[in-house]
């Protein structure tokens, strides 16, 4: 195996760019994706404990790796939740595994949902981090329509090492995620 189809591009093309457009004397300087969150939250886990299995399911598919099942910090009563409750699953996603994840995500899932224009720019945390959050599990290829219990949300976190919001945006503009217009 090779290395990873947006690595490579990452390293021949973007590093150029980015290093030029921000000015940086090192190398070291450029942005670069660290790793990548995917995380599905599940309230409805407190009643259905089936539905975390199925989650745990759709997430390996999609990402070829198990992910942790979260459990609640604490105690609230009005939502009937126990601290140590599963509420959710996430995996973390780095090396190899983030860039074909990326990759994936950029150009198959992202074009595959309807009414598609874009991701919003809108999305930054104020230190170059990117957090989008997909309706639906079926915009995966791997995930078949007959196989799924219920149609789940996922949010997925883009942690990068960029300064600043205008940094992360160039960095991933530049890996081809596709931004709305304003």
């Amino acid at each position: 195996m090779g290395v990873p189809r947006l690595k490579q591009k990452y390293k021949e093309e973007d590093v150029l760019v980015l290093r030029e457009e921000f000015d940086y004397s090192n190398v070291m300087q450029v942005p670069r994706v660290t790793k990548v969150v995917l995380n599905i939250g599940m309230g409805e886990a407190l009643e259905n404990v089936k539905s975390l299995d199925a989650a745990v399911r759709d997430v390996s598919t999609i990402t070829g790796q198990r992910p942790v099942i979260t459990r609640a910090r604490k105690s609230i009563a009005v939502f009937k939740l126990r601290e140590g409750n599963p509420i959710g699953v996430k995996v973390t996603l780095r090396g190899r595994r983030m860039y074909d994840f990326l990759d994936r995500l950029i150009n198959v899932a992202l074009p595959r949902q309807r009414d598609f224009r874009g991701v919003s720019r809108d999305a930054f945390d104020g230190r170059g981090n990117y957090t989008l959050g997909l309706r639906e599990q079926l915009i995966w290829p791997e995930i078949k329509y007959d196989s799924i219990d219920k149609v789940r949300g996922m949010e997925v976190t883009i942690v990068t090492t960029a300064k600043t919001d205008e940094e992360g945006l160039r960095l991933l503009e530049l890996l081809g995620m596709p931004f709305g217009r304003r």
